[in-house]
Protein backbone atom coordinates (compact mmCIF):
# COMPACT_ATOMS: atom_id res chain seq x y z
CA UNK A 1 0.00 0.00 0.00
CA UNK A 2 1.97 2.50 -1.45
CA UNK A 3 -1.09 5.36 -2.34
CA UNK A 4 -4.37 6.00 0.06
CA UNK A 5 -7.34 7.74 -2.00
CA UNK A 6 -8.14 10.33 1.09
CA UNK A 7 -11.61 10.01 0.38
CA UNK A 8 -13.18 8.87 3.27
CA UNK A 9 -9.99 7.94 4.85
CA UNK A 10 -9.35 8.61 8.49
CA UNK A 11 -5.90 10.70 8.98
CA UNK A 12 -3.80 11.14 12.22
CA UNK A 13 -1.65 14.20 12.06
CA UNK A 14 0.56 15.70 14.02
CA UNK A 15 1.99 19.41 14.94
CA UNK A 16 -0.77 20.62 13.81
CA UNK A 17 -1.53 23.69 14.97
CA UNK A 18 0.86 25.44 12.73
CA UNK A 19 2.85 25.87 10.14
CA UNK A 20 2.62 22.46 7.04
CA UNK A 21 0.11 20.77 9.59
CA UNK A 22 -2.15 23.71 10.21
CA UNK A 23 -2.23 24.24 6.25
CA UNK A 24 -2.80 20.49 5.60
CA UNK A 25 -5.15 19.56 7.91
CA UNK A 26 -7.97 21.84 5.88
CA UNK A 27 -6.25 20.02 2.11
CA UNK A 28 -6.99 16.80 3.91
CA UNK A 29 -10.94 17.67 5.15
CA UNK A 30 -11.26 19.03 1.39
CA UNK A 31 -10.38 16.26 -0.42
CA UNK A 32 -12.94 13.70 1.48
CA UNK A 33 -10.47 12.63 4.42
CA UNK A 34 -11.82 12.61 8.52
CA UNK A 35 -8.94 13.57 10.33
CA UNK A 36 -7.66 13.79 14.09
CA UNK A 37 -5.32 16.76 14.89
CA UNK A 38 -2.70 16.46 17.36
CA UNK A 39 -0.71 19.69 18.96
CA UNK A 40 0.60 21.02 22.17
CA UNK A 41 -1.34 24.32 21.50
CA UNK A 42 -4.57 23.69 22.53
CA UNK A 43 -5.81 27.11 21.64
CA UNK A 44 -4.41 27.35 18.41
CA UNK A 45 -5.01 23.40 17.66
CA UNK A 46 -9.04 24.31 18.20
CA UNK A 47 -8.50 27.20 15.87
CA UNK A 48 -7.48 24.60 12.89
CA UNK A 49 -10.08 22.38 13.75
CA UNK A 50 -12.97 24.95 13.53
CA UNK A 51 -11.18 25.94 9.63
CA UNK A 52 -11.76 21.87 8.70
CA UNK A 53 -15.68 21.56 10.43
CA UNK A 54 -15.92 25.37 8.73
CA UNK A 55 -15.76 23.39 5.30
CA UNK A 56 -17.61 20.60 6.49
CA UNK A 57 -14.94 17.87 7.30
CA UNK A 58 -15.09 15.97 10.57
CA UNK A 59 -12.19 16.68 12.60
CA UNK A 60 -10.92 16.04 16.29
CA UNK A 61 -8.18 17.62 18.42
CA UNK A 62 -5.85 15.97 20.55
CA UNK A 63 -3.90 18.11 22.90
CA UNK A 64 -0.82 16.31 23.54
CA UNK A 65 2.85 17.17 24.11
CA UNK A 66 4.68 14.83 22.30
CA UNK A 67 7.81 15.31 23.95
CA UNK A 68 6.19 13.20 26.51
CA UNK A 69 6.96 9.79 25.27
CA UNK A 70 4.21 7.95 27.34
CA UNK A 71 1.45 10.49 26.80
CA UNK A 72 2.23 9.65 22.79
CA UNK A 73 1.88 6.33 23.46
CA UNK A 74 -1.81 7.13 25.20
CA UNK A 75 -2.37 9.28 22.02
CA UNK A 76 -2.40 6.26 19.92
CA UNK A 77 -5.08 4.11 21.55
CA UNK A 78 -7.11 7.61 22.36
CA UNK A 79 -7.39 8.52 18.71
CA UNK A 80 -7.72 4.90 17.11
CA UNK A 81 -10.70 5.12 19.37
CA UNK A 82 -11.81 8.62 18.65
CA UNK A 83 -11.91 7.96 14.78
CA UNK A 84 -12.87 4.43 14.79
CA UNK A 85 -9.49 3.28 12.95
CA UNK A 86 -6.61 5.34 11.15
CA UNK A 87 -5.78 4.69 7.65
CA UNK A 88 -2.55 6.85 7.73
CA UNK A 89 -0.64 8.85 9.99
CA UNK A 90 1.80 11.64 9.20
CA UNK A 91 4.46 12.56 11.60
CA UNK A 92 4.77 16.21 11.06
CA UNK A 93 5.47 17.80 14.25
CA UNK A 94 8.96 19.12 15.05
CA UNK A 95 10.77 21.95 16.70
CA UNK A 96 13.54 23.81 15.02
CA UNK A 97 17.16 24.14 16.97
CA UNK A 98 19.46 26.34 15.34
CA UNK A 99 22.11 26.22 17.64
CA UNK A 100 26.22 26.30 16.78
CA UNK A 101 27.62 22.38 17.96
CA UNK A 102 29.66 24.87 20.53
CA UNK A 103 26.70 25.93 22.38
CA UNK A 104 25.02 22.66 22.50
CA UNK A 105 24.46 20.64 25.72
CA UNK A 106 23.44 17.36 25.95
CA UNK A 107 19.37 18.83 27.28
CA UNK A 108 19.45 20.53 23.69
CA UNK A 109 19.80 17.49 21.76
CA UNK A 110 17.28 15.19 23.84
CA UNK A 111 14.97 17.49 23.28
CA UNK A 112 15.52 17.56 19.52
CA UNK A 113 15.92 14.01 19.11
CA UNK A 114 13.12 13.23 21.19
CA UNK A 115 10.00 15.25 19.67
CA UNK A 116 11.36 15.11 16.05
CA UNK A 117 12.68 11.32 16.08
CA UNK A 118 11.98 9.35 18.89
CA UNK A 119 8.06 10.71 19.34
CA UNK A 120 7.26 9.46 15.57
CA UNK A 121 9.35 6.28 16.12
CA UNK A 122 7.21 5.82 19.24
CA UNK A 123 3.70 6.88 17.59
CA UNK A 124 4.60 4.46 14.46
CA UNK A 125 5.32 1.69 16.62
CA UNK A 126 1.76 2.16 18.77
CA UNK A 127 0.07 1.52 15.29
CA UNK A 128 2.13 -0.45 13.73
CA UNK A 129 0.76 -4.23 15.14
CA UNK A 130 -2.92 -2.97 13.97
CA UNK A 131 -1.97 -2.23 10.36
CA UNK A 132 -0.30 -5.15 9.91
CA UNK A 133 -2.68 -7.23 11.45
CA UNK A 134 -5.43 -5.70 8.96
CA UNK A 135 -3.30 -5.61 5.88
CA UNK A 136 -3.37 -1.73 5.17
CA UNK A 137 -2.23 1.53 6.54
CA UNK A 138 -0.08 4.13 5.32
CA UNK A 139 2.63 6.23 7.43
CA UNK A 140 3.71 9.26 6.44
CA UNK A 141 7.13 10.91 7.62
CA UNK A 142 7.69 14.56 6.93
CA UNK A 143 11.83 14.86 7.41
CA UNK A 144 13.18 18.06 5.47
CA UNK A 145 15.93 18.59 3.08
CA UNK A 146 18.09 19.28 6.22
CA UNK A 147 17.66 15.47 6.61
CA UNK A 148 19.23 14.95 3.65
CA UNK A 149 22.34 17.60 3.69
CA UNK A 150 24.04 19.46 6.76
CA UNK A 151 23.18 23.29 7.81
CA UNK A 152 25.24 25.21 9.97
CA UNK A 153 24.37 25.58 13.30
CA UNK A 154 21.59 23.02 13.00
CA UNK A 155 23.63 19.90 13.98
CA UNK A 156 20.86 18.27 16.91
CA UNK A 157 18.09 19.49 14.18
CA UNK A 158 19.95 17.77 11.08
CA UNK A 159 20.43 14.78 13.19
CA UNK A 160 16.92 14.08 14.37
CA UNK A 161 15.93 15.11 10.18
CA UNK A 162 18.58 12.03 9.27
CA UNK A 163 17.61 9.87 11.65
CA UNK A 164 13.74 10.07 10.25
CA UNK A 165 14.69 9.59 6.80
CA UNK A 166 16.75 6.91 8.08
CA UNK A 167 13.96 5.25 9.84
CA UNK A 168 11.47 5.62 7.22
CA UNK A 169 13.94 3.88 4.67
CA UNK A 170 14.36 0.72 6.46
CA UNK A 171 10.25 0.62 7.64
CA UNK A 172 9.66 0.75 3.94
CA UNK A 173 12.03 -2.33 3.30
CA UNK A 174 10.83 -3.91 7.00
CA UNK A 175 7.18 -4.25 5.56
CA UNK A 176 7.55 -4.91 2.68
CA UNK A 177 4.66 -7.58 1.70
CA UNK A 178 2.34 -6.07 4.89
CA UNK A 179 0.19 -4.07 2.96
CA UNK A 180 1.40 -1.26 5.00
CA UNK A 181 3.19 1.59 3.02
CA UNK A 182 5.53 4.37 4.08
CA UNK A 183 6.20 8.02 2.52
CA UNK A 184 9.07 10.02 3.07
CA UNK A 185 8.43 13.72 2.61
CA UNK A 186 11.62 16.33 2.85
CA UNK A 187 10.05 19.54 2.74
CA UNK A 188 12.92 22.87 1.63
CA UNK A 189 12.63 26.42 2.65
CA UNK A 190 8.55 26.32 3.72
CA UNK A 191 7.16 29.99 5.05
CA UNK A 192 6.52 28.65 9.02
CA UNK A 193 7.36 29.93 12.29
CA UNK A 194 10.35 27.14 12.42
CA UNK A 195 12.33 30.50 11.51
CA UNK A 196 11.35 32.42 14.45
CA UNK A 197 11.40 30.39 17.34
CA UNK A 198 13.01 31.64 21.01
CA UNK A 199 15.69 29.78 22.08
CA UNK A 200 17.09 29.80 18.12
CA UNK A 201 19.87 31.62 16.25
CA UNK A 202 18.72 33.32 13.77
CA UNK A 203 19.41 31.84 10.18
CA UNK A 204 23.05 32.90 8.75
CA UNK A 205 21.29 33.75 5.75
CA UNK A 206 17.87 34.56 4.41
CA UNK A 207 16.46 32.08 1.45
CA UNK A 208 12.58 32.73 -0.92
CA UNK A 209 10.69 30.07 0.98
CA UNK A 210 7.66 28.25 0.16
CA UNK A 211 4.43 28.61 1.23
CA UNK A 212 2.70 26.11 3.97
CA UNK A 213 -0.41 25.55 1.85
CA UNK A 214 1.48 25.17 -1.56
CA UNK A 215 3.67 22.26 0.50
CA UNK A 216 0.62 21.11 1.86
CA UNK A 217 -1.12 20.53 -1.09
CA UNK A 218 2.40 18.11 -2.38
CA UNK A 219 2.28 16.25 0.85
CA UNK A 220 -1.79 15.45 0.22
CA UNK A 221 -0.73 14.48 -3.49
CA UNK A 222 2.00 11.95 -2.76
CA UNK A 223 -0.69 10.34 -0.31
CA UNK A 224 -2.81 9.70 -3.14
CA UNK A 225 -0.26 8.33 -6.10
CA UNK A 226 2.72 5.99 -5.29
CA UNK A 227 6.05 6.54 -4.36
CA UNK A 228 8.44 6.82 -1.17
CA UNK A 229 10.29 9.86 -1.74
CA UNK A 230 9.06 13.20 -2.37
CA UNK A 231 11.28 16.83 -2.46
CA UNK A 232 9.24 19.58 -1.82
CA UNK A 233 9.01 22.37 -3.37
CA UNK A 234 11.02 19.82 -6.17
CA UNK A 235 12.85 23.17 -7.35
CA UNK A 236 13.84 25.74 -4.63
CA UNK A 237 12.58 29.01 -5.55
CA UNK A 238 15.39 30.46 -7.99
CA UNK A 239 15.25 26.76 -10.08
CA UNK A 240 17.41 25.19 -7.89
CA UNK A 241 16.44 21.24 -8.45
CA UNK A 242 16.15 20.05 -4.32
CA UNK A 243 17.17 16.26 -5.19
CA UNK A 244 19.92 17.10 -7.63
CA UNK A 245 21.59 19.21 -4.88
CA UNK A 246 21.38 16.16 -2.36
CA UNK A 247 22.68 14.13 -5.65
CA UNK A 248 25.36 15.82 -5.82
CA UNK A 249 26.27 16.27 -1.94
CA UNK A 250 26.55 12.73 -1.90
CA UNK A 251 28.91 12.26 -5.22
CA UNK A 252 31.39 14.41 -3.31
CA UNK A 253 30.96 14.90 0.29
CA UNK A 254 34.08 16.16 0.76
CA UNK A 255 33.64 18.84 -1.43
CA UNK A 256 30.34 20.20 -0.29
CA UNK A 257 31.10 19.92 3.68
CA UNK A 258 34.30 22.23 2.82
CA UNK A 259 32.24 24.25 0.86
CA UNK A 260 29.33 24.92 3.12
CA UNK A 261 31.70 25.31 6.41
CA UNK A 262 33.75 27.92 4.48
CA UNK A 263 30.81 29.28 3.36
CA UNK A 264 29.26 30.09 6.72
CA UNK A 265 32.42 31.04 8.22
CA UNK A 266 32.02 34.30 6.59
CA UNK A 267 28.53 34.76 7.68
CA UNK A 268 29.42 34.64 11.47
Amino acid sequence: MQSLNLAGASVLLTGASSGIGAALAPTLVARGARVGLVARRAGRLHEVVERCQAIGGEAHAFAVDLGDLDAVDRLAAHAWETLGGIDCLVNNAAIPKRVRATDLNADLVDETMRVNFASPVRLTLALLPRFVERGSGLFVNVSSTGGRMPIANEAAYCASKYAVAGWSEALRIDLEGTGVGVKLVLPGPIATEIWDQPGNEAALFDVDKVPAEDCALEIAEAIEHNGFEYYTPAAFPGGMDAKQMIVDKTANCDAFVAGMAAFAATLR
